[in-house]
């Protein structure tokens, strides 16, 4: 994959060799990520961010990574505040917006509406999130935290066992995640979920082709025995026609500390892309959970700071220009304990 001046759109375009890349330029970020040090290399660069569905962390993460490497962000925040309340086409937006920015990360409701406004786009794009169908920097981001957490049980992505609980036929972030994981060997998944909520057949077609073994199971207790990783995810309700229809499945999948030490090895690792559903009626990952050390949820989202500035840093081409304009920060980060 050739990086430089081009869209990401899907996991799809990712090869192994790809990710290495990624992972150590990430790498090199961390000192910028954490705050430790300042690069200048994006000074200049706009950033459009373009955001037509709700979104925190990814919007802010995004937004941030860009910050951290010395660019500025524009956004829109919902499609309310843009022209396409006015009829305007994706084509047209895309048009209009590439004029004003250097780069565009995109999310929009619609399966497929990144990949058209990046047809027409002048500038690169980077798919934030596309109705169901994938979330490509969520996936790396993810990847990046297994790697991290495992290499701490001296353990690599090679043999994973992972755990895959919730709503698998909507959240995006699994699509892409399964997508990613085929390219590695001896990799196993559970597969946890409602039988209505299964992970779509397309995808269960890729990972049977790339040699992943899955099974799939409703019962929670006995798929996250024996497992590295367990990905938790929410009910994506705002995929359901009716509300009531997604409530059905709000709360059957719920794990707690009891849960996790009745049935998990001791190390095993507890993720979730967030936002988690703290509902009562929900609760899919109990606040019990946070003096657990293996709850790794918020390395994780701190992780999407990183990767997505090693995106930046790549397709606008200036991963060898980091240290150029470095220098040690000048103010106190984080508070004393």
């Amino acid at each position: 994959m050739d990086f430089s001046g081009n869209h990401i759109l899907t996991i799809d375009q990712f090869e192994r060799s790809d990710i290495d890349k990624l992972f150590s330029v990430a790498d090199n970020l961390e000192p910028y990520a954490s705050k430790q040090k300042i690069t200048r290399a994006l000074e200049g660069a706009i950033l459009g961010n373009m955001f037509f569905e709700p979104s925190t962390r990814t919007r802010i993460s995004f937004g941030a990574s860009f910050n951290l490497l010395g660019g500025n962000v524009r956004e829109i925040t919902e499609a309310g505040s843009s022209s396409l309340a006015k009829g305007e086409s994706l084509a047209d937006t895309a048009q209009v917006l590439s004029g004003y920015s250097d780069i565009i990360v995109m999310r929009h409701p619609e399966e497929g509406s990144v990949q058209k406004f990046a047809e027409a786009s002048r500038v690169p794009v980077i798919n934030g999130g596309d109705g169901s169908n994938e979330h490509p920097s969520q996936a790396l981001l993810d990847l990046y935290t297994i790697e991290k957490e495992l290499s701490q049980n001296n353990k690599s992505l090679d043999g994973l066992r992972i755990a895959l609980v919730g709503d698998l036929k909507y959240g995006r972030a699994v699509h892409s995640l399964c997508k990613v994981l085929s390219l590695y060997s001896n990799v196993s998944m559970s597969l946890i979920s409602p039988e209505e909520l299964r992970l779509p057949s397309s995808i269960l077609n890729q990972l049977s082709e790339s040699g992943v073994n899955f099974v799939q199971t409703e019962n929670l207790e006995k798929g996250i025995s024996e497992v590295d990783i367990i990905y938790v995810t929410r009910v994506q309700e705002e995929r359901f026609t009716q509300k009531e229809d997604a409530n059905r499945y709000r709360g059957l999948l719920s794990l707690n500390q009891s849960i996790y030490t009745a049935n998990c090895e001791p190390n095993t690792v507890i993720m979730h892309p967030l936002p988690r559903d703290s509902r009562s009626d929900a609760n899919e990952l109990n606040t019990d959970l946070y003096g657990n050390p293996n709850l790794a949820i918020f390395r994780q989202a701190d992780n999407g700071v990183v990767i997505r500035m090693a995106m930046f840093a790549l397709v606008l081409g200036v991963e060898d220009q980091i240290e150029d304009s470095s220098r040690l920060v000048n103010w106190k980060v984080g508070l004393d304990t």
